[in-house]
């Protein structure tokens, strides 16, 4: 089947000529006879079959004729993230040139104001991310009465995001009259919910079992270890001379690691996620579309629906924790019949997320080798702690307070002389207050080996001494509790007469004292 039969105007089909498409895709083929008729449709088929112009091409027929007011957009099209946003905005552009319907794209993480001046000059094709439109809403600078077609495009990305809550309040308050189109990869249970719920009699369209990878993509894993993967990339890289390739993260923070490793290395590379600013994302997605940029470093927000001709491979360079997610990920090449190969590292910590994916796609996956790349063991290709460094220790060693991991040795038996014979009679008795000293502090836990600041206690015999005189004065004091006639050890025979008087007095006392607490 040709285009041309599908009942599209002549401006549509010039405009797909220019493009170099004449023949639509199965989705596209099922989809757009029901939609020019406006019936609701469900449809289901994997990443890159041409979903957007499943109902793009039907859309700008319709709403070619008639003219849309003031803050009053004709059409709604939800989309999940920024740049598949874009992506449909941009299709919407080329497909209906001539034809001047008014496009709005109007997304997060830009002002406000450039967007309400297009909303007040009238929008036929509002194309927009759910949080975003519920605040033009919620300020009053959109009206919903006039809609007249729905759109929620990759449903199940939805869902993932936590948007479904937003995509029911905003249906509640779109006009119960309306054709509702609901678009997605896949089809969990939570999704055909969903489409119960806003659908009305839909006509349910899947070309392709939901979760199923294109034919064109050549899949392999990658066994290395944690550590290896930045060396396993570059190894692929130069080997393979791709011109171009998405590396997927799973974690922000590796993506901008990533970026420069591979600068250092020479490699072409951007990032792009979530939390950089909206000019940035745009600015590296137009650097990779015009091959400015070899290597597009992201994470998921790139997984769906973007669109870029010429994507040599895609690298999984974490195994996504979500199974699904897998197939969107390497849905970015091997598009529109190109071939294209995809990489997935995998640790030994990964046989769980990399088993769940085999069972998804009901496929297993080719083991590519990377030469030169040295093998580790097993437990240090599952290590997956990079960032904390670990030094071996002795299985008795403790770290030094002081910044020195040297320790002074110690004989076995504490009571033993000193092998090494003293040097003059000053030095041995000097050996002893060693080894008592050792024995008073053993309950001191940061007097173990050294003291606080980093000095040996074995080379301090004052403590030795000042720990003995505290010994003595003890037993001295305890001794004079039991002699109430002796002088007192500390002033020998010069104790003054005024402090013998008082102590004298104070034993005569006694008897009366105990008394009195007795009564």
């Amino acid at each position: 089947m040709l285009f041309s039969e599908l009942g599209l105007k002549p401006e549509i089909l010039a405009a797909l000529e220019a493009r170099g498409y004449k023949e639509p895709t199965p989705i596209q083929e099922l989809a757009i006879p029901y939609v020019l008729m406006g019936r609701d449709v469900l449809g289901c088929a994997q990443t890159g079959t041409g979903k957007t112009a499943g109902f793009a091409l039907p859309m700008i027929e319709i709403l070619s004729s008639g003219k849309a007011k003031a803050r009053m957009p004709r059409s709604i099209i939800l989309e999940p993230t920024r740049e598949l946003a874009a992506q449909v905005a941009e299709n919407f552009a080329v497909y209906g040139k001539g034809l001047n319907l008014s496009i709005a794209l109007l997304t997060g993480g830009q002002g406000m104001e450039e967007q309400i001046k297009k909303l007040e000059r009238g929008v036929d094709v509002l194309i927009v991310t759910p949080g975003r439109m519920l605040d033009l809403h919620e300020r009053g600078n959109v009206m919903l009465h006039d809609i007249k077609i729905f759109v929620i495009d990759e449903a199940d990305r939805m869902l993932d995001m936590g948007f479904i809550p937003d995509i029911e309040k905003i249906a509640n308050i779109l006009p119960k009259l309306r054709q509702t189109l609901f678009f997605s990869a896949t089809m969990p249970n939570e999704i055909k919910k969903l489409a119960d719920k806003f659908l009305m009699n839909p006509r349910e369209i899947s070309v392709d079992a939901p979760a199923t990878t294109a034919t064109t993509v050549e899949q392999f894993i990658v066994k290395v270890g944690f550590k290896q993967k930045r060396e396993a990339l570059r190894a692929i890289l130069r080997s393979q001379e791709f011109k171009s390739a998405f590396v997927f993260c799973n974690r922000k923070k590796d993506i901008d690691i990533l970026v420069d490793s591979l600068k250092r290395h020479g490699f072409s590379a951007a990032g792009l996620h979530g939390d950089m600013v909206q000019t940035k994302r745009n600015e590296a997605l137009d650097s990779f579309k015009k091959g400015e940029i070899a290597f597009l470093i992201c994470s998921d927000v790139a997984a769906r629906g973007l669109d870029i001709k010429g994507v040599d491979a895609v690298f999984n360079f974490d195994v996504p924790f979500d199974a699904d997610s897998y197939v969107h990920r390497i849905g970015r090449t091997g598009r529109a019949g190109a071939d294209g190969k995809a990489f997935t590292f995998v640790t030994t910590d990964d046989e769980k997320l990399l088993q769940n994916i085999v069972t998804l796609i009901k496929k297993e996956i080719a083991e590519f080798k990377v030469e030169g790349l040295a093998e580790l063991s097993a437990q240090e290709a599952s290590q997956h702690k990079p960032h904390f460094k670990t030094h071996p220790r002795s299985q008795n060693s403790r770290p030094a307070r002081g910044g020195d991991n040297r320790r002074t040795p110690r004989t076995k038996n504490r009571s033993e002389p000193s092998a090494e014979p003293a040097q003059d009679n000053q030095r041995a008795p000097l050996a002893d207050s060693r080894r008592d000293e050792s024995r008073l502090h053993e309950s001191r836990p940061y007097e173990s080996g050294r003291d606080r600041g980093g000095r040996n206690q074995n080379q301090r015999p004052y403590h030795a001494a000042s720990d003995r005189h505290d010994q003595n004065r003890s037993q001295n004091m305890a001794q004079s509790n039991n002699d109430t006639g002796s002088s007192v050890v500390g002033f020998g025979d010069d104790l003054p007469a005024f402090l013998r008087g008082t102590r004298q007095k104070m034993a005569s006392l006694a008897p009366m004292i105990s008394k009195e607490k007795i009564v």
